[in-house]
């Protein structure tokens, strides 16, 4: 029996990577991608990588900071996914595993379980006990508040590659905007097309219920986060009083937070991100507490590992295609007929483009 790889070093590097289509929502606006870069060097020879989305610039640094911090106490321990992420919960319980904290801790578990799969040889589907098969994806680049006319031609261009289905921001001031620009995008890209719609928390629960009847009848495929991400109450009003699905879950931290919103019966979907459910470690969880309600599991960014993941996921539903992390990759996640190619090789299948990390440093 080959012996287990230990953990000698963990390097973090920030980087303000520029958005190909800039994003504007009903609650803020993003134009660069701050990502925290993790690498995981063992004994033998084989680093593991992963990275977390901040979702603001000013956070990255500090972030990157706190996981090279983490990464000292679990230097000289063995590369065991599970077991390091227990050992740094443990370290963590007075600090509590949410925010800044929760991304390291699933910053330093994405890469440890890169780091693992590598060591064995096998893409990370394969090592968690699955087969890489075509993922079907959304693409999620760009649609944002816009206008209707802006936002019918950016629709036909976010088919490319195969895509077919796409999602559109709303919380424009009135519903009436709301429902002008659902009906541009749809008008442009035709009734086969899927068509995701996010508030991005913008509403109020009595408005979101509002608005939400009054796009019952557009065909969306779902409502994602009408209301604040944990007011689970409000959500559970909407998704009772309306026919179109509730999609929530990429705000929610662990599956404490998750487990909350299933009680709650806040949503039809959950979409879990894998930064803030707690790395790869964190979604296996959300996996299984989703399983056996029958809730649908989508993603939320991080494309490249998510990817692997929905192959082990009972309840897989739709892969959210973001290219954040793109100019940073030598070889982003492949699109093809409007699915996500799960790599063959070992591991999640990310390697920096070193010439592009060094000219985002943060």
């Amino acid at each position: 029996m080959s012996q287990t790889p230990v953990i000698r070093a963990l390097r973090a590097r920030a980087v303000n990577v520029p958005i190909r289509r800039p994003l504007a929502t009903a609650t803020g606006a993003v134009t660069h991608g701050p990502l925290v870069l993790v690498d995981l060097d063992t004994d033998a020879g084989i680093t593991g990588v992963g990275y977390v989305v901040t979702q603001g610039g000013y956070a990255v640094k500090p972030l990157a900071l706190l996981i090279e911090g983490l990464g000292e106490f679990v230097q000289g321990d063995p590369l065991a996914p599970f077991a390091v992420e227990q050992k740094l919960r443990r370290r963590m319980t007075l600090v509590g595993v949410q925010g800044l904290a929760m991304l390291a801790l699933a910053a330093i578990d994405t890469a440890c379980w890169d780091a693992a799969a590598k060591a064995a040889g096998l893409p990370l589907a394969r090592l968690l006990g699955g087969v890489p098969r075509p993922i079907p994806a959304y693409n999620s680049n760009g649609l944002g508040i816009m206008g209707p006319e802006r936002a019918a031609a950016q629709a036909v261009e976010l088919l490319e590659h195969g895509f077919k289905a796409i999602k559109v921001r709303l919380g424009y001031p009135t519903v009436a905007q709301d429902l002008a620009a659902v009906r541009a995008v749809r008008g442009a890209v035709g009734d086969a097309v899927a068509l995701m719609s996010d508030y991005n928390q913008a509403l109020l629960p009595p408005e979101a219920e509002s608005r939400a009847r009054a796009l019952d009848g557009e065909g969306l495929a779902w409502i994602e986060e009408p209301v604040r991400f944990d007011d689970y109450a409000g959500c559970a009003r909407v998704a009772a009083a309306v026919a179109t699905p509730i999609q929530i879950g990429e705000n929610c931290w662990d599956v404490h937070d998750m487990r909350k919103a299933v009680d709650a019966g806040a949503s039809d979907y959950f979409m879990p991100d894998l930064g803030k459910i707690g790395g790869v470690s964190g979604w296996l969880r959300a996996a299984a507490l989703a399983a056996p309600v029958g809730l649908p599991l989508s993603t939320h960014l991080y494309p490249e590992v998510s990817a692997h993941l929905m192959c082990v996921t009972p309840t897989a539903h739709w892969l959210e295609h973001m290219d954040w992390a793109d100019g940073i990759l030598a070889e982003p996640l492949e699109i093809r007929d409007g699915h996500a190619l799960v790599p063959e090789r070992p591991g999640n299948g990310m390697r920096w483009n070193e010439a592009a990390v060094a000219k985002y440093l943060a």
